[in-house]
Formats: structure tokens, sequence, C-alpha cells
């Protein structure tokens, strides 16, 4: 890519990210270009389409929280990973408001630009889950997909303007029933390999 191109391809990414900051995932990408002072057609060159736009904005956290689930694996017993890496997993999602459902929704969507970088994050934290599992310490009736989906679910909750100052304790208690060492019973149920 031509250094011009990059950079108008950098701009358009920042004026977008602060866009979805401010007013979701869903804002025109008519309302992008005018920020970024270009027309549609510009930002339809770069981007074709909302997904290709949030994957190309959201690529550096995914690739981030991916290098810290690896960095992890090696650096914390098996339980401190995986909630370490859940708490910042659901920080992140929480960032760009609306993103989480488009991500939940291109986990079984081959077709989306979302998709290859939500598999990844979601075989990120299943290596996780299964590294707590077999050291006795998550239960093992969950597997790589539910924990996805509970990122997805404390992700919501802090999306919600009512609930969120409700997400930090409702995490707390996620994370417990997850892991056997502090859930009340340690409810387990028959293992299901954690698949990516």
């Amino acid at each position: 890519m031509r250094a011009d191109a990059r950079k108008n391809r950098d701009h358009l990414l920042a004026v977008a990210g602060t866009a979805i900051t401010e007013q979701g995932v869903d804002v025109s990408l008519r309302d992008i270009a005018r920020r970024a002072d270009v027309g549609l057609a510009t930002l339809l060159r770069h981007f074709p389409t909302r997904e290709a736009l949030l994957d190309a904005l959201l690529r550096t956290s995914f690739d981030e929280l991916t290098a810290e689930a690896d960095a992890l694996e090696t650096s914390s017993s098996p339980d401190d990973a995986l909630v370490s890496w859940l708490r910042d997993c659901v920080a992140w999602t929480t960032e760009y408001r609306g993103a989480i459902a488009l991500m939940a929704a291109a986990i079984e969507d081959t077709e989306s630009a979302l998709h290859t970088s939500c598999v990844t994050l979601r075989a990120a934290g299943a290596r996780l889950l299964t590294r707590a599992q077999a050291a006795g310490t998550a239960r093992t009736d969950i597997d790589g997909a539910d924990l996805f989906a509970l990122v997805t679910a404390l992700a919501w909750l802090g999306d919600q303007r009512s609930l969120a100052p409700r997400a930090g304790h409702l995490f707390d208690v996620v994370a417990s029933a997850i892991l056997t060492s502090t859930a009340s019973g340690g409810a387990e149920g028959e293992r299901r390999p954690a698949h990516p």
C-alpha cells in the first residue's frame, strides 16, 4: 500500500474509532465519511462493509488479547490467567458500544469480515479454559463456545446504562461460578472438550 493510501486509511480508522466510541457501531457510515472529510465512496473503497471497517479498527485489540492469552499461559496460574484474560476481554469489548453483538454473530458467519478474528479470540480463551480445567480449577461442563458466550453476556451488561454499575459485581459472580475453587458447591458436569 502506498504511503498516501496508508495515511488516508489510518485517518479513516481514527475518525471511525471516535465516532463508534461516541455513538456505537450503528453510527452512519456516511457520518464517518463526513467527519473524515471524504466522500462515502472513498470510505467504501477502503472498507466495503461496516464489518470490514470494524475488523480493521479492532484487529490490533484482537491481536493484543490473543497475545495476552499466550503470555498468561506461561506467566500465571491457570485460574488467575483465565480470570485475568476474561476480565480484559470483557473490558475491551465494552469500549465500542454494540460491537459485541456483531462479534457474536460473526462467530457463526464464515462470510463475516469479523469471523476469523472472533474465532481466533475464542480459541485463545478456550486454551486458557482447558488449562484451568486440566489443573482442576475450572468447571468442566463448559467449553470455549460457552466462555465466549459469557464474554458476550458480560459485555452486553456493560453496554446497558442502567446495568453498567452492576457489571463489575456480576463479572465476579460469573468468574467465581467458572472456577471450582471458589464456586459454591463447585457444580461440575460431564467434561466437554473446550473447542475454539
